[in-house]
């Protein structure tokens, strides 16, 4: 998963200056899903649904940085439990810090080892060339691109349980696209006519892309191919202030419920089983538990039945492109109800403020039809405000944990003298404590 990757920013959407060789080659030879959809429209709150399989809000992922509820089953925690070796690597954000990406204590009660992962190579945040990661609390230095850094370092751990047998499950989730922008000048080749930040971002992207092409590679040389399943997707929709856009003209982007904001690229590659093919049935990470937990035989597990989200197993050799259940989003008192074309947007939950689009005859969302379709406007915000009332429920069981600075926690500071000295850091560091700034 990349991190503010937009779902235009792909050369298989033609994208009018990027090249993503490896992710085109993967979408010609997997399940290309074109309505896909983060769970939310910022960084945290998809990971929580990831995970989950449940809308953000509902796990206590209100904003970024608030740490997932601890009493949630995750998907690696239910695969450990049948054999599978589980490791994440890359950006966590799900342990309740915000500030630039650091590494993760051991001692931390939200550490991806608290979730089901055996192994993690993690940062609390967003992390750039030569980043500082956790690896199961032990803090270490490295060289080099940081979506080749995880994607190595996933690959050893691949490789092992290849040679023990085991089968594997193994998060990627990469600190790029993200700001702050820094890429090799070999991969800023062909943005020279862009804005520094620009450059700098969409040289990101290519970095991502070739570590794609190394992950793909290796998979196949190692013999496991043919039965590994690759699922790709970012976690919020394109940022506004890049150029070229990254939404592919869609309305909106990152932190708002407009597709610009939501609608992300995906890819699902499976040998064995799925052949090449483009789909426009409207799926979200909410559905990606559910949709494993069918293919390891778990579907049927009582415990598992609470999800937002469902599987979309039977999609993978299918032309079926209606889906019978509606996608359900919550997020910063807005939120969304996606049934197939028509789209109920919440501008304000609180002050029940609606409006419908439809989304076949008006992609750009900007003729809202509620007027004209009274009955099915009031179907669909019947829908989701009951929806709604449930998640409200579910909220007032657990106990809501606040993200703090990781820079005003006592932990950290040893560290200060030495990372005062990074560029990532030195910055964060020497600003005054968050609650001096609030008093100014």
């Amino acid at each position: 998963m990349t991190d503010d990757q937009g779902w235009g920013q792909t050369s298989y959407y033609n994208h009018p200056i990027l090249q993503t060789p490896n992710l085109d080659m993967m979408a010609a030879n997997g399940l290309r899903l074109d309505r896909f959809y983060a769970g939310a429209p910022q960084c945290s709150p998809t990971r929580a649904s990831v995970l989950t399989g449940k809308n953000n809000d509902r796990v206590g992922v209100f904003y970024h940085g608030y740490p997932l509820n601890k009493d949630e089953k995750t998907i690696a925690q239910e695969l450990k439990k049948i054999g599978y070796s589980t490791a994440h690597f890359g950006k966590w954000h799900l342990n309740g810090v915000r500030g630039p990406g650091a590494p993760i204590f051991n001692d931390d009660e939200y550490n991806p080892g608290n979730y089901g992962f055996d192994k993690w190579l993690s940062s609390s945040n967003f992390f750039d060339t030569n980043p500082i990661l956790s690896d199961n609390g032990i803090f270490k230095e490295f060289k080099g691109s940081s979506s080749m850094i995880i994607v190595n370092e996933a690959l050893k751990f691949i490789k092992k349980s290849v040679d023990e047998s085991k089968p594997f499950f193994t998060v990627i989730w990469d600190g790029s696209p993200h700001n702050p922008f820094e890429s090799s000048d070999i991969d800023k080749i062909g943005f020279e006519k862009l804005n520094k930040e620009s450059r700098e971002h969409y040289g990101e992207i290519v970095a991502f892309d070739r570590s794609i092409g190394i992950l793909r590679k290796t998979i196949n040389e190692i013999g496991v191919k043919e039965n590994t399943i690759i699922w790709y997707c970012s976690d919020n929709g394109g940022l506004n202030r890049i150029l070229p856009s990254t939404v592919g003209g869609l309305k909106g982007f990152k932190n708002t419920m407009w597709e610009g904001g939501l609608r992300v690229p995906a890819i699902i590659e499976w040998p064995k089983l799925i052949k090449p093919q483009i789909s426009k049935y409207p799926v979200s990470t909410m559905d990606m538990f559910p949709t494993i937990m069918e293919i390891v035989g778990l579907n049927d597990k009582q415990s598992l039945k609470n999800y937002d989200g469902e599987s979309v197993f039977d999609i993978f050799n299918s032309k079926k492109e209606i889906r019978s259940s509606k996608i359900p989003f919550r997020f910063d008192n807005r939120g969304a109800l996606i049934h197939n074309n028509i789209k109920l947007i919440a501008r304000n939950i609180k002050d029940y403020e609606f409006e419908l689009y439809d989304l076949l005859n008006d992609p750009t969302e900007s003729n809202d039809i509620s007027k004209n379709n009274t009955a099915l406007f009031q179907e669909m915000k019947d829908e989701f405000l009951e929806w709604n009332k449930n998640v409200e429920v579910d909220i007032k069981k657990k106990k809501i944990v606040e993200p703090l600075q990781w820079r005003d926690q006592e932990k950290y500071f040893p560290f200060f003298e030495k990372w005062n000295k990074r560029k990532e850091y030195s910055w964060y560091i020497k600003r005054e404590p968050f609650s001096v700034l609030f008093e100014k």
